[in-house]
């Protein structure tokens, strides 16, 4: 990206749908509710033929530094710090505020390049809100409707004036052929071999999803992890909304890291922008590699933390446990190992579960935290050839035979890993219909044990083998 350009303006003037319709996806939450923007969300934006980084942050709302209003507005200031361009959107639909003209003010002290826009003018009335702008000193307001798409030629031209063609068309620098990959995201690949096992590339960006009830302290872990106070956070509960990503290296490897709204029980959920902070959230852990669920350490496994973990082990999801606040915990020995138990007893679908004590507060075991995390992944990502998949297949007949199914033996023939991402297999086998539960359990923890699978998901599906003679025509014998 070329430059970086800030959105600002007081609440409800339509900051975060301009954002969504320069990023091309609804990204930002979008509600009549004021406010619900609290912390800056950075995107890549394309306007017509320009490409630059785009933040959306929360609105402008006068209060002191110490109430929650104030925090958000201290993420506002530090986002016009970081562009290079602002973009003040006011309401043209209902006119200038004292909040506008403050915010005015401010920017003009700032003396970087601002662009005023003016929103909502293809509302009946707005004319008059638009030549109320000119008095901010800003020069000449741009009219657009960034819910309809209006204007955004003339947006473009504003943004291209502001920043100089240098800037907004820099020369382009060809880049280098790369190896293309043969393996798609799932680890599958149209000619990858069965013996094949590939090594694990350990300077690929990971995609990490921190998730947890609310108040568990995840926005403070992702602060602790980038030593900034990047996302806000607080003594309330519920104050995180949009998922936000951030990038940091940890090791030389690049780490994006999604911060994610507190999920609640389903049955608590009931006002519309909470859902769609939960719909957001859980499309933050379809999107990303490794889920980190953070446990308060003062108030473990409650009944929706065992949901969450159900919820990423269910969606193949490669998971890590993090018992955060780990500072307030007393006689932590006997307190770890009770964790420990409780741990393998309450999740046995993710037998072997990472789980690591943290504080978010002061940085303890944050570099245990993160290791893993890669441990974790690099078990998600592993791949087992066919030809050691088949020889502990007919071990494990021979140590525990499958059982006869109405008076009729059960046989397992052949075994192969279709797909990392999570590890999945596919075992050819008669009458895969009658193959017990408890016999494909007794598999997975199998696979687990001898091939050092813990923690991830395992998924076998039973294919009934082909019959080379099944579409063969009858002789006729005369």
């Amino acid at each position: 990206m070329n430059f970086t350009v800030a959105i600002v303006g007081r609440p409800n003037v339509g900051k975060s749908t301009l954002f969504n319709r320069l990023v091309g996806k609804k990204l930002a939450l979008v509600d009549d509710t004021p406010g619900v923007t609290r912390d800056r969300r950075p995107g890549d934006a394309k306007l017509v033929d320009l490409r630059f980084t785009i933040i959306d942050t929360a609105g402008l709302e006068q209060s002191g530094p110490e109430t929650l209003q104030g925090r958000m507005w201290l993420q506002t200031e530090a986002a016009i710090d970081e562009a290079d361009l602002t973009l003040f959107v006011v309401d043209a639909k209902h006119g200038l505020t004292p909040a506008d003209e403050t915010l005015g003010k401010m920017l003009r002290r700032r003396g970087k390049p601002v662009v005023l826009v003016a929103n909502k003018s293809e509302a009946k009335g707005s004319d008059g809100g638009y030549y109320d702008a000119f008095t901010l000193g800003l020069g000449e307001p741009v009219a657009i409707s960034a819910e309809h798409g209006q204007g955004m030629i003339d947006l473009r031209d504003a943004i291209v004036e502001a920043i100089g063609e240098d800037r907004a068309f820099p020369p382009e620098i060809d880049e280098p052929a790369t190896n293309v990959d043969i393996r798609n995201d799932n680890g599958e690949g149209d000619d990858v071999d069965d013996d094949y096992e590939p090594e694990y590339d350990d300077t690929k960006p990971l995609r990490v999803a921190i998730i947890g009830r609310p108040n568990a302290g995840k926005s403070t872990l992702i602060n602790r992890f980038l030593g900034e106070d990047r996302l806000l956070t607080g003594p309330e509960a519920g104050i995180t909304r949009d998922s936000i990503s951030v990038e940091w290296d940890w090791r030389g490897r690049t780490i994006k890291m999604f911060d994610t709204a507190g999920m609640r029980k389903k049955a608590r959920v009931q006002e519309k922008l909470e859902k769609l902070s939960v719909a957001d959230s859980l499309r933050s852990i379809r999107f990303a590699e490794t889920v980190v669920i953070v446990f308060d350490a003062t108030i473990p496994f409650e009944k929706q933390d065992l949901q969450l973990a159900d919820l990423v082990i269910r969606e193949g999801r490669a998971a890590v446990l993090a018992f955060n606040k780990w500072d307030l915990v007393e006689n932590t020995q006997a307190f770890l190992a009770d964790l420990r138990e409780k741990t393998e007893r309450l999740l046995p679908q993710a037998r072997g579960i990472r789980a690591v004590p943290i504080s978010g507060q002061t940085g303890y075991g944050l570099d245990r935290l993160m290791q893993a995390i890669i441990d974790t992944d690099k078990v998600w990502n592993r791949r087992i050839s066919t030809a050691k998949l088949n020889k502990w297949l007919e071990s494990q007949q021979i140590q525990h035979p499958p059982p006869a199914v109405s008076g009729r033996r059960l046989k397992l023939k052949y075994m192969t890993q279709v797909k990392a991402r999570p590890p999945g297999f596919m075992i050819s086998c008669t009458r895969p219909e009658s193959v017990p539960e408890s016999y494909v359990r007794y598999l997975t923890n199998g696979l687990r044990a001898d091939f050092e699978l813990p923690g991830v998901p395992i998924r076998i599906h039973m294919k009934a083998s082909d019959n080379p003679f099944e579409n063969r025509k009858k002789r006729k014998i005369y």
